[in-house]
């Protein structure tokens, strides 16, 4: 009931088809945003110069940060993630594993055996943890990876494990990726350390979205993301003392417009389709969201 005071439900029309936006990432992400893919090149493009970083602190499958890297959005593309599993993938395809990670991939023989191996057995280099990362977000229900998440039983058209499990399409997005990885720094850390460093960068943008651990009680982040625990009004604070511009997202609910409210950032709500194809609403924050009309 609050939140509908606060704005009204976004329209229906104008929902992004997924299916038409360009797949970049390897990973399979419970909160991905392919959907914002076509905003965040609108909201790039507005400016009058292409930004000389693009950071995005919270990577996790990092759609957006690959396609500002593959479209030349802007000069250097930073890309953090703490989640040390996730932090292989990007680490083995930049610096320069992933053509071992693209045939490994290729090579590997899916069944229940030998899935087990792979996710039972330590990984003894960066690479190995980084096939492990890949096959256990491929083979998980909902591409979901933290800990109680299980795998999958039937799955697509009963392919069971199979049906996430797309080799050649994996190894081609791996690959690709690799043909622009100069264009992309790495780090591996704290998103906030990672926002402090840039903030006095005047020609610096910033994508922002956090794992969904704030209001309503919902706190979806504790069952998707094994490092969930956000402070978000800090995060908040931090953003405005910030140089250059942002865009955040996060879930619609009243707590977080309170929060863009109280920092005076402007705040709509959009809708768009989850893998079940069910309309949701999501936030989107910034200084300024006139490009967005």
């Amino acid at each position: 009931m609050i939140q509908n005071e606060l704005f009204p439900k976004p329209a229906e029309e104008g929902i992004v088809n997924v299916a038409s936006v360009k797949q970049l990432s390897p990973f399979r992400y419970p909160g991905g945003k392919t959907w914002l893919v076509p905003r965040a090149r609108k909201w790039l493009k507005s400016k009058s110069n292409a930004p000389d970083f693009f950071i995005e602190p919270f990577a996790g499958g990092g759609i957006i940060s690959l396609t500002v890297a593959a479209e030349g959005l802007a000069q250097k593309v930073v890309m953090a993630e703490f989640d040390g599993d996730i932090a292989s993938v990007w680490w083995a395809i930049i610096t320069g594993d992933a053509e071992w990670l693209a045939q490994k991939i290729l090579d590997f023989k899916l069944d229940s055996r030998n899935v087990r191996e792979i996710l039972d057995t330590a990984p003894r280099s960066v690479r190995e943890r980084a096939f492990r990362t890949i096959l256990q977000n491929r083979v998980s229900h909902g591409g979901i990876m933290a800990p109680g998440s299980g795998l999958i039983k039937n799955g697509e058209n009963d392919r069971g494990l199979a049906s996430r499990w797309y080799p050649s399409t994996l190894a081609k997005r791996i690959r690709a990726i690799s043909t622009f990885r100069h264009k992309i720094v790495f780090i591996e850390g704290d998103a906030f350390d990672v926002i402090r460093s840039y903030q006095q960068h005047a020609n610096t943008f910033f994508f922002i979205d956090p794992p969904y651990t704030a209001g309503n009680g919902k706190r979806a982040g504790r069952r998707l993301y094994k490092h969930n625990l956000i402070d978000h009004p800090a995060l908040f604070d931090l953003m405005s003392s910030i140089q250059g511009d942002f865009l955040m997202t996060y879930d619609n609910n009243d707590e977080i417009v309170r929060l863009a409210q109280a920092k005076a950032f402007k705040h709509k709500a959009v809708a768009m389709k989850n893998t079940h194809h069910a309309v949701l609403s999501e936030l989107l924050i910034g200084r300024d969201l006139s490009w967005d009309n």
